[in-house]
């Protein structure tokens, strides 16, 4: 039987020091953090400029949805 050789087999055979995986994790944290404070930060202006976003957004995803029962309707019909 012939063996069957992926293209992203190399990848999997790299192996993780200790300073890839120190680093890795401390990216992950610090990010994260980063995100959370963005968040927080933005969440003050969010209120004030986007009231009753999540309103349109299900209005045109029903509006949306509608069409496209629409659509099916009449190319079938």
């Amino acid at each position: 039987m012939p063996k069957i050789q992926f293209m992203f087999i190399p990848f999997a055979t790299i192996e993780f020091t200790t300073g890839r995986i120190i680093f890795s994790c401390l990216f992950a944290f610090f990010f994260i953090i980063a995100m959370f404070y963005s968040y927080i930060k933005d969440a003050k202006n969010n209120k004030k400029y986007y009231k009753n976003t999540a309103l349109f957004v299900a209005i045109g995803l029903v509006t949306a949805i509608a069409l496209l029962f629409l659509a099916k309707y009449l190319i079938k019909g």
